[in-house]
């Protein structure tokens, strides 16, 4: 998985904007600029290998101090999987968000279809040559494998939260991330193999259906 397109061809940028959900200028600013050294970074990644970077390549790249890169991106992986981490809390802004009268896993399970219908690479289901690149670079490196396991449990943190805390948050929270994580990893799976996006999408949107019907099935308190 990766983050959304931007429109300039390196299959990532911010965090999705929910509807009621304005971050303010100053916010947008600051995310701006994580966006622009996380995307110095991928450049180079991409271009070179993620081991084949040193971090004061990237500073240089970025047009910073190593200090100051460090304070934005504690790690070099951070840098990466930045597209990972504007996700982060997504789940848990969706139910946060959604209409009155929605339950949570219905808006979770529309949220999801959208994407599907806009080719969202947090999905698996964009064939974009950029995206396509970012993830041979993320699944090709263990230490970003690796990395990533972190964001996806804070993810389920905060969805727990949004389901009302407590052991049955913590355990719907686990089985929707992970089920968002399949669906996703078998539309990658079927790109990766060489079918266009437009012939995976009918099987990606049933198979959606069915992942969270069964969690409906087995989730009936949301």
């Amino acid at each position: 998985m990766s983050g959304d397109d931007d429109g300039n061809g390196n299959g990532g940028t911010g965090p999705t904007v929910l509807p009621g959900h304005d971050p303010g200028l100053r916010e947008r600013k600051k995310r701006r600029r994580y966006q622009e050294i996380s995307d110095a970074a991928i450049a180079l990644f991409l271009a070179k290998g993620f081991d084949g970077v040193s971090v004061a390549e990237v500073a240089a790249a970025a047009e910073i101090s190593k200090p100051t890169l460090f304070r934005y991106f504690p790690a070099k992986e951070d840098l990466a999987l930045h597209r990972f981490a504007d996700h982060e809390d997504e789940a848990a802004r969706v139910v946060a968000g959604r209409p009155d009268g929605v339950r949570p896993l219905d808006a979770l399970r529309d949220h999801f279809l959208d994407g599907l219908g806009r080719r969202d690479p947090v999905t698996g289901l964009s064939d974009d040559e950029s995206v396509f690149a970012f993830h041979r670079l993320l699944y090709g490196t263990p230490s970003l494998v690796a990395r990533l396991h972190g964001y996806q449990r804070r993810s389920e943190e905060a969805l727990a939260a949004a389901l009302g805390g407590g052991i049955e948050g913590a355990l719907g929270a686990v089985q929707i991330i992970a089920v968002q994580r399949v669906l996703a990893e078998e539309n990658w799976r079927r790109i990766r193999e060489g079918e266009p996006a437009e012939v995976v999408y009918p099987g990606a949107v049933e198979q959606a259906e069915l992942a969270f019907g069964q969690l409906r099935t087995g989730l009936g308190l949301w």
